[in-house]
């Protein structure tokens, strides 16, 4: 992700994420700590933005901040190839586990961590606005160089 992609990608964080999106100034601030602590990317078509997904990382800890993809371009595998990349980027930078939230109710975003091996390890109440809560899941990364 570049400065540049910062407007379509907040209309894709506006559209998808309703109750909190981030504003244009945290994608900038995410942007600054790349590459010193932050990976953020971005899936292209020929005519289009389509998704977007980021990673921080401190110590042995990677997060998934976040992967987005617009709703015309849901169920292709965008979100999947994003995943990949970022688990990619979590095992160059030495993580030994990765973390992440979604929410409860966001049954396909949980079913792709699942299937990706993260397990739930906790659930958040009211954490995203009262009645949308987060579950918390973690993978433990193996063959880490």
């Amino acid at each position: 992700m570049r400065w540049w992609d910062i407007e379509a990608v907040h209309k894709i964080e506006v559209d998808l994420f309703q109750i909190d999106p981030w504003s244009v100034g945290q994608f900038w601030n995410e942007l600054a700590g790349v590459p010193a602590t932050r990976d953020f990317f971005v899936a292209a078509t020929p005519d289009a933005l389509v998704g977007y997904a980021g990673l921080a990382t401190a110590g042995d800890t990677s997060d998934v901040q976040v992967i987005a993809i617009a709703r015309e371009a849901h169920g292709g595998g965008i979100g999947r190839r994003l995943l990949n990349l970022l688990l990619e980027k979590a095992r160059e930078r030495g993580s030994r586990k990765v973390m992440l939230d979604a929410r409860a109710e966001n049954a396909a975003a949980i079913s792709l961590y699942e299937s990706a091996g993260f397990l739930v390890i906790h659930r958040r109440v009211n954490y995203y606005a009262p009645g949308v809560d987060a579950v918390v899941m973690e993978l433990q990364l193996r063959d880490v160089s």
